[in-house]
């Protein structure tokens, strides 16, 4: 079987200070946009029915990640997401052992 091309993936997951979900998403995207040009895969945004917001990002390796973290983002794009998160839960790091779709 061929190795996937995406080896690492995290989920992470957040609880929004009320009335905050706008300013979250419209800022997930463009930080989302930006990391995708080095070398991540989109993720999509999901709100839980407890009302908790998560995303399963996905990353050649975990040195591809945290090099695409350790450049600067726009500061217009992370502030109105940091400043709308109430609380940040611990991320979950998955290895993706393989694609069993394909």
């Amino acid at each position: 079987m061929e190795k996937p091309e995406i080896s690492f993936a995290v989920l992470y997951r957040w609880r929004l200070v009320p009335g905050a979900e706008s300013a979250f998403t419209d800022s997930w995207a463009a930080v989302t946009e930006s990391l995708k040009t080095r070398g991540g895969r989109g993720s999509r945004l999901h709100k839980a029915e407890d009302g908790t917001y998560w995303a399963y990002a996905q990353w050649p390796s975990a040195e591809a990640r945290e090099k695409a973290f350790s450049e600067p983002v726009a500061v217009t794009s992370v502030r109105p997401m940091s400043e709308s998160i109430a609380e940040r839960f611990d991320e979950i790091r998955l290895e993706v052992i393989a694609d069993l779709l394909n």
